[in-house]
C-alpha cells in the first residue's frame, strides 16, 4: 500500500508542475490572444490621426445682396459647366478656385419688355435689360406662361447660343417668341392679357429667381398650340429672322 501511495503522490506533483508550466506565459494559447487587442489599437490610432479627418469641410454658400431699391438680388451661383459654355479657366494663383460667383438675371435686377413685331408675322420679341449693378448670367430661355396657361412652351434648340448670356450694368438680351402658326394650323388659339416671363438657374428648369410680368398691349396677345421660343441672345441679329 505504501508503494501505490508513493506513486500518485509522484503523479500529483509531476501534474503540478505542468500546469505551472502554462501559467508562466510560454503557452501558445497566451501568446495567440493577444495578438488581436494590439491590431485593434494600431487600427484606432491611424485612424484618429488621419489627414483627411482634420481638416473642416469649406464653406461654399452665396450670399443675397440688396438692390438700391431694396429688392434682394439673387444669391451668387457657383458656376462651373453652365449651358453652351467653356468650363472657367483658372487664374493660375496657388489655392484660388477656378469657379466664379455669378448672379442670376431675373426680375429683382432686370427689365423685361414685351413687343409684338408686324415682321416676321405672328412674333413678338422680349428684351431684358440688367438694372441692377452687378454683371449677371441670363441661361437657357424664357418661361413663359399667358394668363392661366397650364403648359410650358419648348424652346427652338437651333438657337442655343455657344456659351451663356452674361449681361453688364445696362446691357440688354433679347427672345424671340413664336405666337401662333401663319397657316393656321395651330390649335386651342385663344387671346391673353397677362404675360409671366420666368428666369431659370444654371441648370435646366431650375429656378432662376423671382419672374417678371411685362405689359401686354390692351387689345391682348393671340396664341394656340404651336408656341415657342428662342434661347436668350445677346446679338439681336441671331434671331432676326427666326
Amino acid at each position: 500500500m505504501r508503494h501505490i501511495r508513493l506513486i500518485a503522490a509522484t503523479g500529483t506533483a509531476v501534474a503540478a508542475l505542468a500546469l505551472t508550466a502554462c501559467d508562466n506565459g510560454t503557452g501558445t494559447e497566451d501568446e495567440g490572444a493577444a495578438r488581436p487587442k494590439a491590431t485593434v489599437a494600431a487600427a484606432e490610432t491611424n485612424v484618429s490621426k488621419s489627414p483627411e479627418s482634420s481638416t473642416p469641410a469649406k464653406d461654399t454658400t452665396g450670399t443675397g445682396t440688396s438692390t438700391d431699391s431694396g429688392a434682394t438680388e439673387a444669391s451668387p451661383v457657383s458656376r462651373t459647366d453652365a449651358p453652351g459654355s467653356k468650363p472657367a479657366a483658372s487664374a493660375g494663383r496657388k489655392g484660388q478656385s477656378a469657379t466664379r460667383s455669378v448672379v442670376l438675371c431675373n426680375g429683382t435686377n432686370t427689365s423685361v419688355t414685351a413687343q409684338l413685331l408686324s415682321r416676321p408675322l405672328n412674333h413678338m420679341l422680349l428684351t431684358v435689360k440688367n438694372t441692377g449693378g452687378k454683371t449677371c448670367d441670363l441661361p437657357y430661355y424664357p418661361v413663359l406662361r399667358f394668363d392661366q396657361m397650364q403648359w410650358v412652351p419648348q424652346a427652338d434648340e437651333s438657337t442655343q447660343p455657344q456659351s451663356v448670356v452674361s449681361l453688364a450694368p445696362g446691357e440688354s438680351a433679347y427672345a424671340g417668341v413664336l405666337l401662333s402658326a401663319a397657316d393656321g394650323s395651330g390649335s386651342g388659339g385663344m387671346t391673353a392679357h397677362k404675360l409671366t416671363v420666368g428666369f431659370q438657374g444654371m441648370t435646366p428648369n431650375s429656378d432662376g429667381g423671382p419672374s417678371a410680368t411685362p405689359v401686354l398691349p390692351a387689345k391682348g396677345v393671340y396664341y394656340d398650340s404651336t408656341l415657342k421660343v428662342t434661347y436668350w441672345q445677346k446679338d439681336l441679329d441671331a434671331i432676326s429672322n427666326w
